[in-house]
This record gives structure tokens, sequence and C-alpha cells, in this order.
């Protein structure tokens, strides 16, 4: 079976200073991976590379067997999803006008000529999908309230339901619960395990709390140094002498 994404010895140097180190990754369709590590480790910078924000010294990404194109924007609209470690929303805008704005863009069905000729309104397609992400989200209590005015566990949930209003193959998660009370960090890992279960999608989780990671991922790869140091089920990795060392250190 061809892998929905295939990472090949990705490396990525700064200069003279070799942050990534022909790193190596699959995820099939409907499959969740952990990306965890220290800081430095390099899976931020990966993680980048994987979004098509930062350009690989060398090595590939294919998707779905396809090298990726190089714009995040020309990526998201092959499947691939995406959210962000720093939320961002828009004050004054409702949980459904952030979904609405973001499902407009990725169709590209906005715009100076389609508002000349009174076709800018949104449409029953464009409510009715938005709601139906609202609801995977478990927002649709909130679809009316303005978006800065709730927890930041809601907020962060409508972060994800911003990226899956274009139905991704792939759902790219930068360390969704950062910020995040424990509460509220196990409260968004179950939104996230319920999408999967409706919508099949695969998750490549970045994630510093492992309880998310063990909550969301099956399988986890660790990284140390720029380089792959343990890979398998959660409580394999984590069991992991060398895992072990990176996160607490040599002992004495």
């Amino acid at each position: 079976m061809t892998p929905l994404l295939d990472v090949r010895d990705a490396t990525k140097r700064f200069g003279g200073h070799l942050v990534v180190d022909s790193v190596s990754l699959t995820i099939d369709e409907g499959a969740a991976v952990g990306l965890i590590g220290s800081n430095g480790a390099g899976k931020t910078t990966l993680f980048r590379m994987i979004a098509g924000e930062l350009a690989m010294t060398s090595g590939t990404v294919l998707f779905n067997g396809a090298p990726l194109p190089r714009r995040p924007d020309a990526r998201s609209r092959l499947g691939i999803g995406r959210t962000f470690q720093l939320v961002e929303l828009y004050g004054g805008l409702t949980v459904l006008d952030h979904l609405l704005v973001a499902l407009q863009a990725h169709e590209r069905s906005q715009g100076p000529l389609r508002d000349l000729f009174w076709r800018g309104a949104t449409t029953a397609g464009e409510r009715t999908r938005c709601e139906e992400v609202l609801r995977l989200c478990r927002l649709s209590g909130v679809a009316d309230a303005p978006a800065t005015a709730l927890s930041l566990g809601e907020r962060r949930a409508v972060e994800l339901a911003r990226a899956l209003v274009s139905r991704p193959r792939l759902l790219l998660a930068d360390e969704p619960s950062s910020g995040l009370d424990t509460q509220e960090a196990a409260w968004l890992a179950d939104v996230i395990a319920q999408v999967r279960a409706e919508t099949n999608l695969a998750v490549l989780l970045v994630e510093h709390d492992l309880a998310t990671v063990k909550a969301v991922a099956e399988r986890v790869v660790a990284l140390e140094a720029g380089q792959v140091i343990a890979e398998g089920t959660f409580a394999e990795v984590v069991a992991n002498a060398r895992v072990i060392e990176s996160w607490l250190g040599r002992p004495a």
C-alpha cells in the first residue's frame, strides 16, 4: 500500500548547522503519528518542511505517491490541513464566520468579481459544510459567539475546525495542547479522536505533552539532534533508554 505521506531522507542545514539529518517517516491513510523530542531535537524544523514552510536542503516528501508542490497553499489544495501553535483569530468574527472565511478562501469562491455580480453571499452548501465541522469539533453551541471570547481550549478547537472545512486527508497539528491545562488538553485530544473516527483523517502531531500524544497517536517517532532515535507504539518509545536519556539526561 502506498503511504499517504512518505518523507524520505529529509535533511535541513542552516549554514554549517545540521538541524535535521536524513529523517524518513511514513503515515498511512487514516493513521496518526506523534513526533516528539526535547527542545532543539529538530521536530519543528521537520514539521515545517513537511508543511512547505521551509525548503529542504535535500530529501523528498511524497503525498499519495506524488511529489508535493513547494507552496503551502498548493499543498492545502491537495488535501493537507494545518493548525498552528499560536492561535490567531479575527476580532469581531463569530466562530461560524471563521469557518466560512477559511472555506471560501480554500475554494476561491470569494472576490471582487463575485461581489460585483451579486454572488458574494454565503451559499447554503457552504453553511452546511461549516455547521457539519462545528458539530464534529463540539462547537455548535458557540457558533454565533465571537471567537475571541472563547476559552483557549475552545479557540484551539476553532483553529482545528478551520483546518477541517477543506476536507483534508492529512492534518498537520502543531502542539495543539500548548497553553492548555490538563482538562482542556484532554478534551481537545478527545475532539481530535472523534474527528478521526468519523472522517478517517490522518494526523501528524508535533507535541510536548505526552498525555496528548498517547491519546491521539497510534505510532510515535522520537527525534534527538535531528535524527530518529526511536519509533513504535507510545509505550515502546517512552520506555526506550535513548528517549529517556534524551528527555531526562544521563544519570550521574
